[in-house]
């Protein structure tokens, strides 16, 4: 084989996707995982990349056995995501509105330098301790299929459950792989909303405010971000303490049948058409998740801009008097 052949094959192999695996649904275990590591991309989001090579710690019990107890390290072979890097600042209205949705092109070609090709599987996980992690992993899941891409997972209880499982942690620094085809496409506006989508109140669908209770009532609110306390007129409550469960150190999801529970006790239906909406747009993709891709509610849309552009723009807000 001529070199200049054997360099076009080789270059084909690599940008080439892995070989096809079938995930079970949205959220798969650690035991799926560790089975299927071969042919998916494992993507670690975390809010700064230090951790990712920190070892994690164990106490032995009398007999023999390890238990984890302190999360550092990542899933072996899982490439690192800065959360940081998911967001951008913008202008609404003449006003700098930060931790935004980035363009089509922000976003491929922040995928591509994760080494991600077009038809690959993602798997995507976090440090998997507090439900602000696993609505990270959330954001970035809805991030991707904004953009088009369908076959993807969150593991469940994240790098917590997966040491809590007695699968390894590695703790060697990753290295910067080839870049990867994908390409993103248009952007899905059935799971996207705007500030217009959510006024006049009678014109809209349900809203559901996915921050803790305090905030929601007008207790506190997150300063500088958000400059008034309460909710929109009209939204539920679905707070990040009931969307998750916690085992051990890991905070995994609930069953659909147990969340269409939770969702009933706190007032919120599983309604085509929601839109979700938080300070910033983070913790909201969690309850996105939970009401889009574990219920199967249709067209669940996220308001990327939240209490943070609501307030800017001086919008009206409700809470405790």
């Amino acid at each position: 084989m001529k070199p200049y052949a054997l360099m076009f094959l080789l270059s084909a192999l690599l940008s080439a996707p892995l070989a096809a695996v079938e995930l079970p649904g949205p959220v798969v275990s650690p035991e799926w995982l560790d089975q299927n590591r071969d042919a998916v991309v494992v993507l670690d989001v975390r809010n700064g990349l230090d951790a990712f090579t920190e070892a994690p710690e164990y106490e032995t019990a009398e007999d023999g056995s390890k238990k984890l107890t302190v999360v550092g390290g990542h899933v072996p072979g899982a490439r690192p995501v800065d959360f940081n890097t998911l967001r951008i600042s913008t202008t609404v209205d003449g006003k700098k509105i930060d931790k935004m949705l980035p363009s089509r092109e922000q976003v491929q070609a922040l995928v591509r330098g994760w080494g991600v090709n077009q038809g690959d599987v993602l798997v995507i996980t976090s440090p998997g301790e507090s439900f602000d992690e696993s609505d990270m992993a959330a954001r970035l899941y809805w991030t991707l299929k904004v953009h088009g891409h369908e076959a993807m997972a969150l593991l469940d209880g994240g790098n917590a459950a997966w040491g809590q499982a007695g699968l390894p942690l590695a703790t060697d620094a990753a290295t910067a792989p080839a870049a990867g085809n994908w390409t993103a496409g248009e952007l899905r506006g059935q799971w996207l909303a705007a500030a217009a989508d959510l006024k006049p109140r009678h014109a809209s669908p349900q809203l559901v405010d996915a921050r803790p209770a305090p905030q929601y009532l007008g207790l506190f609110f997150k300063k500088p971000a958000v400059t008034a306390g309460g909710h929109v007129e009209g939204a539920v409550n679905f707070a990040p303490d009931v969307r998750t469960r916690e085992a051990g150190l890991s905070r995994g999801f609930f069953a659909a049948d147990r969340y269409r529970q939770v969702l009933g006790a706190v007032g919120v239906k599983p309604e085509a058409g929601s839109i979700v909406y938080c300070n910033t747009g983070h913790m909201a993709a969690g309850a996105w998740f939970v009401l889009s891709e574990v219920l199967g509610v249709e067209n669940v849309k996220l308001y990327d801009g939240s209490m943070h552009e609501w307030t800017t723009l001086g919008h009206p807000v409700v809470g405790l008097d």
